[in-house]
């Protein structure tokens, strides 16, 4: 469906719009997992998330005419700001359906950013049937947030740079953990990395009742949530993986990785504590599942992909000052 090329022209075109985040090394962490862990954080990224590469990669191909129409996308936080940021620098007009419990910060941030936000009800509401319903009003262009060859080209920079900037470290990744939603960033990037780096595993990394990559990959074919589930990861709350992305997955993931709660807030209070570094709930996922063994990292280089930071601080704080 994509191959290295489409994420190779992906890169050009964000080069000056993403921004190349790095790849970090602890030795606490070190210590901790036995091996090299790499963190890529792309809570430095633009919006505080990965989101930018794949809207931006997307609308920067739309038409003079699509662009005056402006864009529809819907999301809980980060796509949005990820679309609201790529339309401000395209000079269109973006409108966000977001769920009304999002967190504030990501609200306000996608608003500050110039988007239309109109909100929804998580539990009773179709968020997708809303977009389209605006965008068939507007004539506007949908920018959906992970099931297009476009948005998981852009995603797939994540993976490039893992790739490029490991090898460059002397010290090639043999296997990478990145979260898990519709599975965007891990489909694009495994391409990107099994291009580069043949034989690294990829794991795709999700909470505890959204596992739905990891029972899809399991039953060899896609599989829903229940209606009930709950999670504090509310950047990784997709009811079933994305057509195309299951796709691409089911071909280049290892086994899906699934972390709870409360190792995802023990990942936060170490990220902030040792790493210095502010991570949201769905952004901790892949580093939870390191410091919880969920996966052996013993002798191996690991690079763990943390991939927003965008949480609200009364959330940051109550977690910083559990008890751990």
């Amino acid at each position: 469906m994509i191959d290295i090329s489409d994420v190779e022209d992906a890169a050009k075109r964000l080069s000056g719009v993403a921004v190349k985040t790095p790849l970090l090394e602890n030795a606490e962490l070190n210590r901790i997992s036995g091996g090299t862990v790499l963190i890529k954080p792309e809570c430095f990224q633009a919006t505080g998330s990965f989101k930018i590469r794949g809207a931006y990669n997307l609308m920067s191909r739309l038409t003079r005419e699509q662009l005056r129409r402006g864009v529809v996308a819907f999301s809980s936080g980060n796509h949005a700001q990820g679309v609201a940021a790529a339309a401000r620098h395209l000079g269109t007009r973006a409108t966000i359906v977001m769920p009304a419990d999002a967190p504030r910060a990501k609200l306000e941030n996608t608003r500050k950013l110039g988007a239309e936000v109109i909100t929804y009800d998580r539990h009773k509401g179709d968020r997708e049937a809303i977009a389209q319903e605006i965008a068939a009003q507007r004539g506007a262009e949908i920018v959906p947030a992970f099931d297009h060859p476009h948005i998981i080209a852009g995603q797939g920079t994540v993976g490039l740079e893992v790739a490029e900037q490991s090898l460059a470290l002397g010290q090639p990744a043999e296997q990478v953990l990145i979260c898990c939603g519709g599975g965007g960033l891990t489909a694009g990037s495994a391409v990107a990395l099994d291009a580069r780096l043949p034989g690294v595993a990829i794991h795709g990394v999700e909470p505890e009742g959204f596992d739905d990559t990891a029972r899809s990959l399991a039953a060899g074919h896609r599989v829903r949530v229940s209606p009930s589930a709950r999670s504090i990861c509310d950047a990784l709350l997709a009811e079933t993986p994305g057509e195309m992305t299951f796709d691409i997955n089911r071909r280049l993931l290892g086994r899906g990785l699934v972390v709870s709660d409360d190792e995802v807030r023990e990942a936060m209070r170490f990220a902030f504590r040792t790493l210095k570094i502010t991570v949201e709930p769905g952004g901790a996922v892949a580093l939870a599942a390191v410091l919880s063994g969920k996966i052996e990292t013993h002798g191996k280089t690991t690079v763990v992909v943390i991939s927003g930071g965008n949480v609200d601080v009364e959330l940051f704080a109550e977690i910083q000052l559990e008890p751990n």
